[in-house]
């Protein structure tokens, strides 16, 4: 299992003590400087992908609306890391195939083939902004991924679809890979796994907080798909990249001096607000309380954040903790375990810290297991099944 990162440039508020916008700005650029920071670091440390998303509109958590531009500066000052796109959203209202086919191949070349072609639809907070169909989102989705391969393996390429006119022309330029970036689905509502395996596109699950034997069962769904594809693009990925909050420090009593605890709550309290306000403003309380049960409970003191980590649901701890739960993932099924660092109001330094961990430390061992693990296979399944908690056959 490869080790992955994940930043949505988050930019907490209060956005004090400077009066509107000159706040926002200041604590905007330092975010983006720290994340700069971070993965020129991540890169020398053995990490896999760092991926960047795109979202709009989203105050106080994920202000990375134009993963193309970060990824374009990323491929001048790293040399290992792969470069994710997770994701481009494909609707055709938020960006036209053509400039998707256009933007992703130019970063593919800059970065020497380093880039993953993550896809997606997004959420109807975001999709009634840009005008999209959202009726026919999933459609528009698929149509317009095989006109964007179309666009890369053709000379002259046109296209008349359901949702797309596009008369005979050369796009340009053409991605360094051949022959184009592996393809990846963005998965968090249910049944959408099986989507993205019967399409051979990669699983990115971007679902978090829920019993990682809910993961398992996704897996499992995916891996039953993929098994029989119907390929949509010419690079067939059959990969699980599934992504959770991470911190590490050399004990949980300076992970807790940190504040994760306080980061952790952030983060959870920041989406659910969010999706209620925005995607499900129309739903009665006790139908936002069903979703977000939490939100009720912490007002009432009912709550504590560590229960995350005690259920394996996010990663905190020191290296060895740390280690044991990424092991848990690992054999779920997981091929790339996508650290999300860079959230609430975690110190950069800390960041820089458990970066450094994971990469000398953790990344070794995973190595190592999973060379061990190839060779039990190998020699005839000599694994233990009692220690597998999530089995995926």
């Amino acid at each position: 299992m490869k080790l992955d990162l994940l930043y949505e440039i988050d930019v907490p508020k209060p956005w004090g003590p400077k009066p509107h916008p000159y706040g926002q700005r200041d604590h905007e650029q330092e975010a983006y400087r720290e994340a700069i920071e971070q993965i020129k670091l991540a890169d020398t440390l053995g990490f896999h992908t760092t991926w960047h998303v795109e979202h709009h509109f989203r105050e106080g958590r994920s202000h990375s609306p134009a993963p193309e531009v970060i990824i374009g500066a990323l491929t001048q000052c790293t040399q290992n890391l792969r470069l994710g796109f997770g994701v481009t959203l494909m609707p055709h209202a938020f960006t036209p195939p053509m400039r998707v086919a256009e933007k992703v191949a130019t970063a593919d070349i800059l970065s020497n083939g380093r880039v993953e072609w993550g896809t997606g639809r997004s959420t109807p907070m975001e999709q009634i902004a840009f005008g999209v169909d959202r009726d026919n989102s999933r459609d528009q989705w698929q149509e317009a991924i095989e006109a964007v391969v179309g666009m890369w393996e053709s000379e002259y390429f046109e296209f008349h679809g359901k949702y797309l006119d596009f008369p005979r022309r050369m796009v340009t330029p053409k991605p360094f890979q051949d022959p184009h970036p592996p393809a990846w689905m963005a998965a968090t509502s249910e049944g959408s796994a099986a989507v993205a395996g019967s399409l051979g596109l990669g699983l990115l699950s971007f679902s978090i907080m829920q019993p990682i034997q809910k993961m398992a069962s996704q897996i499992k769904q995916y891996r039953a798909a993929a098994a029989n594809p119907t390929p949509i693009t010419r690079v067939t990925t059959n990969k699980v990249a599934a992504y959770t909050l991470v911190h590490c420090a050399d004990s949980m009593a300076e992970c807790e001096a940190d504040g994760i605890w306080d980061a952790v709550w952030w983060w959870y309290q920041n989406l659910a607000e969010f999706t209620l306000e925005w995607e499900f403003p129309h739903f009665t309380q006790e139908q936002k309380d069903q979703i977000f049960p939490l939100l009720d409970m912490q007002k009432s003191g009912k709550f504590e954040p560590k229960v995350f980590s005690d259920a394996d649901m996010i990663i905190v701890g020191d290296p060895e903790q740390c280690y044991e739960k990424m092991v848990k993932y690992h054999e779920l099924g997981v091929d790339q375990l996508i650290c999300y660092v860079q959230f609430g109001h975690l110190p950069h330094a800390s960041i820089m810290k458990t970066l450094e961990l994971l990469g000398k430390d953790i990344i070794p061992r995973l190595e190592k297991l999973e060379i061990e693990t190839s060779v039990g296979v190998s020699a005839g399944g000599n694994l233990d099944p009692s220690k597998m908690t999530g089995p995926i056959d």
